[in-house]
């Protein structure tokens, strides 16, 4: 099951409330709140669309840059103080920074998906 949708570069979630009985969701991956919903698939997408389609005219009539969803910067925290050891020396004794042989690990295993 895939509950995300994607639009203009925009990530959202796919969330289903049954007490309501709509589908609803918002935009990951930015502070700012634009959030959607509908009683069908359909509308639920229609819904996403506009929210983001707004979005981008509000920034505009502002003035504004629209936040860019995983721009390629984040905070990582190992499960283990150990791992974060391990990594800072296997990079260091391989003539790599910390951020490039952990962006070097995760693009290795999401290409791995693709096979």
């Amino acid at each position: 099951m895939n509950n995300i949708m994607q639009y203009k570069g925009y990530v959202g979630s796919v969330e289903f409330s049954e007490s309501d009985g709509i589908l609803y969701g918002k935009v990951q991956g930015i502070r700012s709140l634009i959030s959607y919903e509908g009683t069908s698939v359909q509308e639920l997408l229609d819904d996403f669309h506009g929210a983001v389609d707004d979005y981008l005219a509000l920034c505009e009539a502002d003035g504004t840059k629209p936040e860019i969803a995983y721009k390629g910067s984040l905070n990582l925290r190992f499960k283990k103080p150990d791992t974060h050891r391990r990594a800072a020396i296997y990079a260091m004794t391989h003539n790599q920074t910390l951020n490039s042989f952990i962006d070097d690990c995760v693009v290795e295993r999401l290409d791995s998906l693709k096979a």
